[in-house]
């Protein structure tokens, strides 16, 4: 019985795979990305469009319109009956194209979150995606990534993996590359193993891929499932929910209509069948669902254009209801990397932009030699705080290599914590002296200087000098930044690499200092503003110190620039009960030097107090505070792969305006789909209430082809267009919309109500205009002309009430009235589509129309523009009582 990876050394493990420590080299790889496949789990395949069409037609409405259509069929009703066979084609088209549109957009988002890997292939380690791992490859680990595939480990340096997802241990697994002897072991004791989709909380490793795709444990299970991932939202469900409770109440006013009608004699039995039937089919909102997820996931493609990448489709919903970010400070509202800023130099501060300077002057040597970093094809490498120094010396256009060639260096003294200091020796050009440079902490520096070079002359370092250069110290500390203070002096030793601090960093001569500070981003600052002007506030949390956090801060504006009361450190939350944390909260937007385990505790308390918090994160520990959120935000570029699967939203740049492009975008979304949900509800509404008055009031009733031809045409295309909206100027400029709102808050309902018993009632009205005042010469058209002016009303409204619902409460009446491309032919499209029906001839008798004269048209005109103006009027006295 052949052995199981986790008995095998780890000699045997490779040579089953045909593999090697240095990795399999690119043949190698090709052959067998072709013989295995994708590194990637199954799910269902999606439909064909033929099987999206026949789906189409799995509706229980459209299956009671076929059986319509047939029975109309059977009555000699022909025109119906093409008109019916006609709208559920139609219907089914759009259907098709609206489940499509979605499906491409979700496969798109899922495309733009696929993980990377590091391997290691013919000796050589490269970042690929994990989806092209194949067995035998080599995969290097660290803390915060996840495994892309099942491994047996090959080193182990205080590796643990967090394995719930797969064994349900809650507590990091402790492994190692030893081998196991038992042949049946529970997958949570191979601990030489580590398997596909779990967390590395610890430590570093190596490992051979035993096993990619269905075949590793997670992959089993997976097949076991045989299930895809549902991309249902919580809104799509609610959506459903809502067109169900929509579909009951207008199936029982159908019933009423046909119980009335008949009861009336109004119509024939069938006629009154297939206009209850029509009616419930138009009014019922069965496109909502399709329309909010396509509104939802092109918004997801449009974030990922703009660096942010959507993981989870209901985060887009509470984007826009975002009231508090709390973001990480280095990297996010700053640049990672330490810039110089400030120069002390002859006891005065200076700034970079005031301060000249050349290869002769000794401060610039200074911080050019004593410096260990390396300039690369790729640009500076080493230490941030060294690499600013470089770079100083590069923006004032200085041969830095030059300078390191004419000073070469002999010797070095590395820094070290104790002394905080750090020393070179070089030669001096066409000289056979030395010369040491130091530079470090001013304290330890000041303490082994005994000169000073003042207006380059050397003098003694007098008491009263030193007081005045910790006087500027401290005026740079309380501007956060940080210091560092050069010194040279002769060096008249042996140059050996074991000389001593103790002899060498002594009797120095004070040259001056720098104060450097990682740099704000450009941009954060005009974000954060307008992130206030939407009402949403903006937290700092940092692990820096409490005056670097404040003084960052207040340059950004989170605080105002004598704020210190806003700032609390980690010891001081660790002081506070949660009770009283909870009740104070509000008063502090910074947090410095804070622990991870912290961030969990400030969510919580701006969430008891209702608040919908985002929160940003990089490290592995940053996970359990990004779940906490409402918004987990992760780091795209210095983010772990733990912590970007913990998120519901990825910054691929790592900025902090890429979230307030996000909100920006997460608002549209939303305001776009209260546009299409208002829309549709009150047109449909509209077409109820004048269905139902038409037949209580004894009047002639809309033809089946009709009804169905206005909502197949008036609904369908300016419902998706106005899902594409572009966002209103004033969108930045509202307060967030809260936890508890709704899609019908904000007067969303209350216009439904008004404006569904608007359309009625001017469609009813111009029916009544039209058989008071008859405006054709022959009476026996009387009742047909009514109807079909009443026909081309109610589908005028539609079209122009599309133009009212482009914003819920602004104006209409603007320069960027036909901004949106896809609006503007939708709206064309359909009414083309609506008055074909009247202006063409031979489409009268299939629709049940005449052909109608100047007069009647100018009737129609004014009734169908009412719509638009009386709205329009209604939003304005909105306006001016809200000021």
């Amino acid at each position: 019985m052949a052995k199981k990876y986790h008995q095998l050394t780890v000699k045997e493990a490779l040579a089953v795979l045909a593999s090697t420590s240095s990795g399999l080299t690119p043949i190698e790889v090709n052959k067998r990305l072709t013989k295995f496949g994708s590194n990637t789990l199954n799910t269902q395949k999606n439909a064909s469009l033929l099987e999206k069409f026949f789906n189409q037609f799995k509706n229980l409405m459209i299956i009671i319109l076929l059986i319509a259509a047939i029975i109309a069929l059977f009555a000699g009703d022909l025109s119906d009956a093409i008109i019916i066979f006609l709208v559920v084609i139609l219907n089914a088209v759009f259907g098709v194209f609206q489940e499509a549109k979605a499906e491409n957009a979700i496969n798109a988002l899922k495309k733009m979150t696929t993980t990377t890997s590091r391997v290691k292939r013919a000796g050589k380690i490269m970042i690929i995606k994990s989806a092209d791992l194949v067995p035998g490859d080599i995969v290097l680990l660290e803390a915060g990534e996840i495994i892309p595939a099942d491994l047996r480990l090959l080193k182990t340096n205080n590796l643990k993996i967090e394995e719930a997802a797969l064994t349900g241990e809650s507590v990091p697994v402790e492994k190692s590359a030893a081998v196991l002897t038992a042949s049946e072991l529970p997958l949570g004791d191979r601990h030489n193993l580590a398997y596909m989709n779990t967390n590395v909380t610890y430590g570093t490793a190596e490992g051979v891929v035993i096993a990619i795709g269905m075949q590793t444990e997670v992959g089993k299970i997976a097949t076991m499932l045989n299930k895809a991932e549902s991309a249902t939202t919580p809104l799509q469900k609610n959506i459903t929910h809502l067109s169900k409770l929509l579909s009951i109440l207008i199936l029982v006013i159908a019933a009423l209509v046909f119980i009335i009608g008949i009861a009336l004699h109004r119509s024939s039995v069938l006629n009154m069948l297939l206009t209850s039937i029509s009616l419930a089919v138009a009014a019922i909102p069965e496109g909502l669902p399709a329309i909010v997820t396509i509104t939802l996931a092109l918004g997801t493609q449009v974030m990922a254009k703009k660096k942010a990448l959507i993981r989870k489709l209901p985060a887009v919903e509470s984007l826009g209801a975002t009231q508090i970010i709390a973001s990480d400070k280095t990297g996010t509202l700053t640049q990672n990397k330490m810039s110089v800023e400030k120069i002390y130099r002859n006891l005065k501060l200076s700034t970079v932009a005031t301060y000249s300077t050349n290869l002769n002057d000794p401060l610039v040597q200074a911080m050019v030699l004593a410096n260990d970093s390396q300039q690369t094809e790729q640009g500076l490498s080493g230490d941030p705080t060294e690499t600013a120094l470089i770079q100083f010396a590069l923006d004032q256009n200085l041969n830095v290599a030059k300078l390191k060639q004419d000073f070469s260096r002999q010797a070095s003294i590395p820094f070290d914590s104790e002394r905080k200091l750090m020393s070179a020796v070089t030669n001096i050009p066409n000289s056979t002296k030395k010369q040491l440079f130091t530079k470090g902490a001013l304290d330890e520096l000041l303490q082994r200087s005994s000169k000073i070079l003042d207006n380059n002359q050397v003098r003694e370092l007098t008491i009263a000098d030193k007081k005045t250069i910790l006087a500027a110290n401290r005026q740079l500390a309380t501007q956060a930044l940080r210091v560092l203070a050069f010194a040279y002096a002769p060096f008249n030793q042996p140059a050996t690499t074991d000389i001593s601090s103790q002899s060498a960093e002594r009797d120095l001569i004070f040259i001056g200092m720098v104060g450097m500070i990682d740099p704000q981003r450009p941009e954060v600052k005009q974000a954060i503003a307008e992130a206030k002007s939407a009402g949403i506030r903006t937290l700092m949390i940092t692990g820096d110190h409490r005056d670097t956090a404040t003084a960052i801060a207040q340059r950004l504006e989170i605080i105002q620039p004598a704020d210190q009361a806003g700032v609390i450190t980690g010891h001081e939350l660790d002081q506070l009960p949660t009770a009283e944390l909870e009740k104070q909260i509000e008063q502090w937007s910074v947090y410095a030097r804070v622990a991870p385990e912290h961030k969990v505790k400030i969510v919580k308390a701006w969430q008891k107090k209702g608040k919908i918090v985002a929160m940003t994160g990089d490290g592995v520990n940053d996970a359990p505070a990004l779940k906490t959120a409402d918004i987990g935000v992760g780091m795209g570029i210095t983010g772990t792969e733990v912590a970007k699967n913990a998120s519901d939203i990825i910054l691929s740049d790592d900025n902090f305006a890429t979230i307030i492009a996000a909100v920006r975008e997460g608002r549209r979304v939303f305001a776009n789909i209260q546009k299409s949900l208002q829309y549709l509800l009150s047109a449909n509404l509209g077409e109820v209430l004048t269905l139902f008055l038409m037949t209580m009031l004894g009047w002639d009733i809309f033809a089946p082809a009709q009804i169905l031809w206005i909502n197949l045409v008036t609904d369908t295309f300016p419902a998706i267009a106005l899902g594409v909206e572009k966002a209103e100027a004033d969108i930045m400029k509202r307060t967030p919309r809260g936890s508890k709102a709704t899609f019908f808050s904000d007067g969303v309902m209350s216009s439904i109500l008004y404006q569904g018993l608007l359309e009625g009632g001017l469609t009813l009205g111009v029916y009544w205009l039209a058989l008071t005042f008859p405006f054709h010469h022959s009476s026996s058209l009387i009742h047909a002309d009514a109807l079909t002016m009443a026909f081309a009303t109610l589908g005028l409204i539609q079209l122009l009430h599309a133009f009212n619902s482009k914003s819920l409460h602004g104006t209409i009446f603007t320069s960027k009235l036909f901004n949106n491309r896809t609006f503007n032919w939708s709206i064309i499209l359909a009414s083309v589509l609506m008055f074909a029906t009247i202006l063409i001839p031979a489409f009268n008798d299939t629709f049940k129309v005449t052909g109608l004269a100047w007069q009647q048209w100018l009737v129609v005109l004014i009734g169908g523009s009412l719509m638009l103006v009386i709205v329009e009027l209604v939003k304005l006295i909105q306006r001016i009582l809200k000021k």
